[in-house]
């Protein structure tokens, strides 16, 4: 049985699933220590006040500054005078989209294995480890993938996510007994750097150009998403309700089939925008010099932007209208998330995507002072 109240340690614990699973712990009472462990300081990490005072001031909460890409930091994230961890959730990854691929292998893959690997040390102690992956490992395609589905990673992300996978499965049989890995759609929600908040600062910049807003292929290509807070329940829910019988592996998506036309309608409400899609003849002639496509496309979004964050006063803003070449090609993510459901009883709390969620997740970066201002178009 889990303890009651286990002491854990989240791996990249600054980051965006991490704060929300961090908070979920304090607000329901479920840790008796926290370790957050990240190169990341909370406070450069843009947390909310809400956020922050947990990292600062709640007793329960320990903040460790360790870049994991380098092993001595790792022990040192691991190693705690005042006793072990049962719960151990590895959040640490390269997110972002574009990057070298001596990148990806170096903070996804290899961090993924070094820390599993010190992991190994404390697995007396350990009950459960948890591995955040992605369902972009996946085979693209408009069927719903289930986890025993082909694997065919899209991105140069989810290439490495899927050799980490397989790595940690063959570590030592006594990991893999206690070993889960989750494998998300689009992560959304107040926070999110890299998920739906590209395409929502996309959007914005129509309210001061007034054009319409176009994206490639159709409105029914899939872009399935699952909210922060279903993340940050599921980690807590797979430690309490998965039996150490081999390597488990979920994936977690909601019940929307969230595809391009269901976001495009939400932003038109948001911000009384006009939205339409290119259709597959003119994105597959796009798709022919998708580098020229995608440069054009982002400087066209980029330029006003720049201009609102400016008439905003916003001296500097995480947040981007830029999307990646990759995520333009007619890649359809298609995600199954019920097995999750059936075999532990875990719900999704937020089952569609609403506009009052995507309004909260403006207004996390609002008052952040990173989103700017802008009017909505009447009709």
């Amino acid at each position: 049985m889990p303890t009651a109240k286990p002491r854990v340690l989240v791996l990249g614990g600054t980051g965006f699933v991490g704060r929300h699973f961090v908070k979920y712990l304090v607000d329901k009472d479920l840790a008796s220590k926290i370790r957050v462990a990240d190169k990341q300081l909370p406070k450069t990490a843009y947390l909310s006040e809400e956020f922050l005072n947990i990292y600062e001031n709640n007793p329960i909460v320990e903040f460790k500054q360790a870049n994991l890409s380098n092993p001595t930091h790792i022990k040192k994230a691991f190693e705690d005078t005042t006793g072990p961890y049962q719960f151990v959730v590895n959040l640490a990854a390269e997110t972002r989209y574009g990057q070298e691929e001596a990148t990806y292998k170096q903070m996804i893959f290899d961090i993924s294995i070094n820390c599993a690997k010190e992991a190994l040390n404390y697995l007396s102690s350990i009950e459960k480890y948890v591995e955040v992956s992605t369902a972009q490992v996946y085979d693209s395609g408009s069927k719903a993938s289930k986890e025993t589905d082909k694997i065919a990673p899209w991105t140069n992300q989810a290439k490495f996510k899927a050799q980490a996978e397989d790595e940690l499965k063959k570590l030592s049989p006594e990991l893999s007994q206690k070993l889960v890995i989750l494998r998300p759609s689009i992560i959304y929600g107040p926070a999110d750097l890299n998920g739906l908040t590209p395409r929502i600062t996309c959007a914005c910049t129509y309210t001061l150009t007034k054009d319409k807003m176009k994206f490639l292929w159709s409105g029914d290509l899939c872009i399935n998403t699952v909210h922060v807070r279903d993340v940050a329940r599921a980690l807590w829910h797979v430690y309490m309700n998965t039996k150490s019988t081999g390597t488990l592996v979920y994936n977690l998506s909601d019940k929307n089939q969230t595809d391009q036309k269901k976001i495009n309608e939400i932003f038109e409400q948001i911000f009384g925008i006009e939205t339409g899609f290119f259709g597959t003849l003119l994105s597959q002639a796009a798709k022919l010099n998708m580098k020229s496509a995608a440069e054009t496309a982002n400087e066209n979004h980029m330029n006003p932007w720049s201009e609102m964050i400016k008439q905003s006063g916003i001296k500097f803003t995480p947040l981007s209208p830029y999307i990646d070449k990759e995520l333009l090609y007619n890649n359809s993510l298609s995600v199954d998330g019920s097995l999750i459901e059936k075999d532990t009883g875990f719900n999704y709390e937020h089952p569609k995507v609403t506009k009052d969620l995507i309004e909260e997740q403006i207004k996390y970066f609002k008052n952040l002072n990173l989103f700017p201002d802008f009017t909505k178009i009447s009709k």
